[in-house]
């Protein structure tokens, strides 16, 4: 459940984030004794503070927009293998709720990605409000969380001969989040 929580500077309003100024990256285990890092760079997304303080998240995220720096692993990410781009072009997250973890927060939300929507906790902290470059106030945050790729039906196993696979199952993301107050 979401209540109003003490987050200083974080006025009422509906706060965009920023794409220039934001990253949703990820990173998976590549042959067992690796990661492949990357991002998606096509994304948009909203945190509303309620007069009472009361949070609430939205994002969208355009899944072709992958980037893990090989344009034939992202094009093979996009295929029906994996993400299916054709059919499910976008993935969405819409908090449930947003409660203190000591001095951070945990939100609480609804993931929909390859067409199934789980619900999914992203571990966040808060770093406070500045007053901008002339545009008004901005916000910075950081959240993460682990995802199991199988949940959301990308069931692709590509198994390695000495044992493990080619992609783990595992997703770690990372979301470096700066959103502006919007007039």
């Amino acid at each position: 459940m979401t209540t109003a929580l003490g987050l200083p500077g974080l006025t009422s309003g509906t706060w965009a984030i920023d794409p220039v100024h934001s990253t949703v990256g990820f990173t998976v285990r590549h042959l067992v004794v690796s990661k492949v890092r990357g991002r998606f760079d096509d994304f948009s997304g909203a945190i509303t503070i309620a007069v009472d303080g009361t949070p609430s998240v939205r994002a969208e995220i355009q899944v072709a927009s992958i980037d893990t720096n090989s344009e034939q692993r992202d094009g093979h990410i996009r295929s029906a293998d994996f993400f299916d781009v054709e059919q499910f072009p976008t993935a969405t997250f819409v908090s449930t709720g947003v409660r203190e973890a000591g001095p951070n927060y945990v939100i609480e939300g609804e993931f929909t990605l390859h067409g199934v929507t789980k619900p999914v906790e992203l571990a966040a902290e808060f770093f406070g409000v500045n007053p901008g470059m002339g545009r008004g106030p901005v916000a910075g945050f950081e959240a993460k969380t682990t995802l199991n790729r199988k949940d959301f039906g990308i069931s692709i196993d590509m198994p390695l001969e000495g044992g493990g696979a080619v992609v783990g199952d595992q997703i770690n993301i990372n979301l470096e989040v700066e959103a502006g107050l919007q007039a």
